[in-house]
């Protein structure tokens, strides 16, 4: 079963090792020693959390399970008139197999009930851009390698369709607090590996 629950200080091992997951392919070419490499991962890693609990101080922050398994984030910072996903990533073996779609789907039928609309920042290069493509997002501005990307009920989109049944065991969102911390083309659904809004990132 796909669950969400409040993320905690004790999650951070496994919410490093998933940031660092998502940047596998970016540093891959970089020289570096394994431990250059983790020491760096774990500064940005550190770097970001710092960014998020300044900038979205009001936040969810969640943690995907399946089962009792960590398997993903999703950072979520509802607005009076945008939803901004802020962040949702899951570890590599289980991208591709429509959990990323279910929630984008769940925050899409939120929006549309609230008559909000719905944003993310995603990396250019972001296999994930389709997925955002498929379910209706625009392009609405860019910031550096990002692009910020909005969706509107207005916006013709299967995204907004109910999901639940994709995957059994699903419960509504949680709202700003109850999860706050102390967030393809074809068969194969490209989930997203790290889309979000991010800290700027140096090195690498």
């Amino acid at each position: 079963m796909i669950r969400l629950r409040a993320a905690t200080a004790a999650d951070d091992p496994f919410l490093c090792r998933l940031y660092a997951s998502t940047r596998t392919e970016e540093l891959a070419p970089v020289p570096w020693t394994e431990e250059q490499m983790r020491a760096f991962l774990e500064m940005q890693f550190r770097a970001q959390a710092i960014h998020y609990s300044t900038h979205y101080p009001s936040a969810s922050f969640m943690v995907i399970e399946s089962g009792r398994e960590p398997i993903g984030r999703l950072v979520v910072d509802r607005r009076p008139e945008d939803i901004r996903v802020v962040d949702i990533s899951l570890i590599p073996e289980h991208r591709g197999k429509g959990i990323g779609t279910m929630f984008l789907r769940e925050l899409l039928n939120e929006a549309e009930a609230s008559s909000k609309s719905v944003s993310i920042h995603v990396e250019h290069f972001n296999p994930a851009m389709r997925l955002y493509d498929r379910l209706g997002f625009r392009h609405i501005d860019s910031h550096g390698v990002y692009h910020l990307m909005e969706w509107r009920a207005s916006t013709p989109s299967p995204g907004a369709k109910p999901a639940l049944s994709e995957v059994e065991g699903r419960h509504p969102l949680p709202q700003a607090g109850e999860g706050s911390r102390d967030p393809s083309d074809g068969s194969r659904d490209p989930s997203p590996r790290g889309s979000g809004e991010k800290v700027p990132r140096s090195g690498g």
